[in-house]
């Protein structure tokens, strides 16, 4: 069988040059008569892969020295609760701006540890669009302020990074982090699970100012605490040394494209084509507003439910898979991370356009 485009929003495709080279890499990495999946974390070999890997993003980020690079475990909604385990200290406040379910599920985590401030939501309106900062309520001495760049399930992103001031801004970047430039300066704390743009499941990815450190509760098992794992380099347990050395292939694969400037261009044409495909249309909608629109996460309805499931049958048909909207929204749901083509993009605008001929 032949590659399929797979617009799944996670896991999602990884280039297939990527696959290629871990496909031949399987049973023997480097002449070491093993693979990496067999490999002690602790060895030579998975050292320098996970060395190599790490200055890869460094570079590929310009990550500042004074922050740490985590490869974990857990996935991102693991990092709700570890985040406020981790960063509180000694205050009792954090602000939180809900965009989607993502920011609801990192809300209600987050609930547990600390006194969690809503500082603005867009629940009311359905969350189709990212509030202004201007309308935003924050506390000055909250211990972070907590966002959610983009949303996967409601494909709505931030088009500014806010200004927070003296307060650390931490970011879900599992969506969007390897897509574009980045200035990780303005943040506090980066997290991003690893099946969207980076690798696998159940690598996440954690970048931290190291003057955040020395807050963690005295409940933070060692394991999540992001001190202790920075001082054993991300090794204070086993880590996931196959999606870490994934990601390190992917982390060449986009430096070898050009980098994040290179991609930013790339995802851009690519998300532009298919919302001008949308828009244009009679038949097609998005539902959020256009200065909120995901680059990453294209959701779309039919103009009569009742076709979604052929619209979805004969997508498969055509090649094209996983453009089901999630269970919580409905209708369709296109990602267009990193690896998908811009040959994807143009093939489903293609069957879009035949389908609305024959049903619109």
């Amino acid at each position: 069988m032949s590659r399929v485009y797979n617009f799944s929003a996670g896991p999602a495709a990884l280039p297939e040059e990527v696959l290629q080279q871990a496909a031949g890499e399987m049973t023997d990495w480097r002449q070491n008569g093993a693979g990496v999946m067999e490999l002690s974390h602790r060895s030579k070999a998975f050292m320098s892969i996970a060395e190599e890997a790490e200055a890869d993003l460094r570079e590929l980020l310009s990550v500042p020295d004074n922050y740490a690079v985590l490869f974990l475990q857990g996935g991102a909604s693991a990092q709700f609760g570890l985040i406020p385990m981790n960063l509180l200290g000694d205050k009792t406040n954090v602000d939180y701006v809900n965009t989607g379910q993502w920011s609801t599920k990192a809300i209600k985590e987050a609930s547990k540890f600390a006194a969690v401030n809503v500082a603005a939501s867009s629940e009311a309106g359905g969350f189709n669009t990212v509030p202004a900062q201007s309308e935003w309520t924050t506390f000055t001495d909250a211990a972070y302020l907590h966002i959610t760049p983009n949303e996967t399930i409601g494909g709505v992103e931030y088009g500014f990074v806010p200004d927070t001031g003296a307060v650390p801004l931490v970011a879900d970047m599992s969506s969007t982090i390897l897509s574009r430039p980045l200035d990780v300066s303005k943040y506090g704390l980066i997290y991003a699970g690893a099946q969207k743009n980076i690798g696998p499941s159940g690598l996440t990815v954690v970048i931290v100012d190291k003057s955040l450190f020395g807050k963690a509760a005295t409940i933070t098992p060692d394991a999540f605490n992001y001190q202790l794992q920075a001082a054993a380099g991300s090794m204070l347990n086993t880590p996931p040394t196959y999606g870490w050395y994934i990601a390190g292939l992917v982390f060449k694969w986009l430096k070898q494209r050009g980098g994040l400037d290179a991609m930013q261009q790339a995802n851009k044409r690519k998300a532009n084509k298919l919302y001008a495909a949308i828009d244009s249309s009679s038949y097609y909608s998005n539902p959020v507003t256009v200065d909120s629109r995901s680059w990453m996460n294209v959701p779309f309805i039919c103009g009569d439910s009742k076709h979604d499931t052929e619209f979805l049958a004969g997508a498969v048909d055509a090649g094209l898979h996983s453009l089901k909207g999630h269970r919580s929204v409905g209708g369709m749901r296109a990602s267009i991370y990193n690896a998908m083509p811009e040959s994807g993009v143009d093939s489903l605008i293609s069957y879009m356009a035949e389908f609305e001929r024959t049903h619109g």
